[in-house]
């Protein structure tokens, strides 16, 4: 009897199992329509980040969960297209990655749930209302920058720094803002901002070799025109002997000497998750924009001997990725 009872109890558990599995996994296929203003490293991470955590969630690409990918190429014009397209196919959420693209889809429908991630200023930018209550169909992620301890962090690899060249680009309201705040930090330590502005991609080598013999070092903050031509910077700061920072991790492999920032990777999981919640009912609205407030310092070691600077052994000490990695001895 007792063996009967085991074996029914065992049946009845694997019926309830199976029954909260159904229920938990998505029952129909869904588009998600990703909209992204570049291809860069940062970005893509932060892509990647968001397809990964609504996949541990259960939503499976091809099984339940179709992804519409598509890039602008830094151009506006393709940006609001894009957005159109996707406001045209009826998609049931859309992720857009970087402030043009989001400007592009929140202009583009009020209905559609809309994510946003690699935003400085959400607010600023005209995407959300605040970012406690965001309203409407928007809500998602900021990159603001740790802009305060990025140029301490400058001032003590670069002990004369007074001179900090800043690349970007003047028609993104990212970057607008991100150039803004860096000046004003900058003051505090009596660093003067010497700027250097691009319309697109092309123009970023010559930008980078106006600041030559006028600066100390050169910063690159969380700009997509810039990023995306990020290696012509590091070109022109080696031959000439510029530190080069960035505003992002994922630059420093690129040739960056440093980056005190985020994990675009785990702002993207973020992302994915504030997704997986509109899709189980909440709405966007009223969930707050949200930020990583771990920070994650990396070097670049051949960069900093290619630039002719030496890395204070406290700054190593503190450092969470060091590049180039090295195969540990057995």
């Amino acid at each position: 009897m007792k063996k009967k009872l085991f074996i029914l109890l065992c049946c009845l558990c694997s019926i309830f199992l199976m029954a909260n599995a159904t229920e938990a996994a998505p029952k129909k296929m869904i588009t998600i329509g990703i909209t992204q203003i570049v291809e860069h490293p940062a970005l893509d991470a932060t892509r990647k980040g968001f397809i990964d955590a609504l996949k541990d969630h259960g939503y499976i690409e091809g099984k339940n969960v179709k992804y519409d990918v598509q890039i602008a190429q830094g151009n506006m014009a393709t940006a609001n297209a894009i957005a159109k397209n996707l406001v045209g196919k009826k998609v049931d959420m859309i992720l857009a990655i970087a402030t043009p693209t989001a400007q592009a889809a929140v202009n583009a429908t009020k209905d559609i749930p809309i994510l946003i991630a690699a935003i400085t200023d959400p607010v600023g930018a005209g995407l959300v209302k605040s970012l406690e209550k965001p309203g409407g169909n928007v809500t998602g992620t900021t990159d603001r920058s740790p802009v305060d301890k990025q140029l301490e962090l400058e001032k003590k690899i670069v002990p004369n720094l007074k001179k900090l060249g800043v690349i970007y680009n003047s028609g993104e309201d990212n970057s607008i803002a991100s150039v803004k705040a860096i000046k004003a930090e900058a003051r505090k330590l009596g660093i003067e901002v010497v700027e250097a502005t691009v319309t697109n991609s092309s123009g970023v080598m010559m930008a980078a070799n106006s600041l030559v013999g006028k600066v100390d070092a050169i910063h690159v903050p969380t700009d997509n025109t810039v990023v995306s031509a990020f290696e012509a910077v590091v070109k022109v700061c080696q031959d000439n002997k510029i530190p080069l920072f960035a505003a992002d991790i994922d630059s420093v492999p690129r040739g960056a000497i440093a980056a005190l920032a985020i994990d675009y990777y785990r702002l993207g999981r973020q992302t994915g998750e504030m997704a997986y919640r509109i899709l189980q009912g909440a709405k966007p609205g009223d969930m707050p924009i949200e930020t990583l407030k771990d920070l994650k310092l990396a070097i670049n070691l051949d960069a900093a001997k290619k630039m002719g600077v030496t890395l204070p052994k406290d700054i190593l000490s503190k450092a969470d990725i060091v590049y180039p990695k090295r195969a540990r001895k057995k």
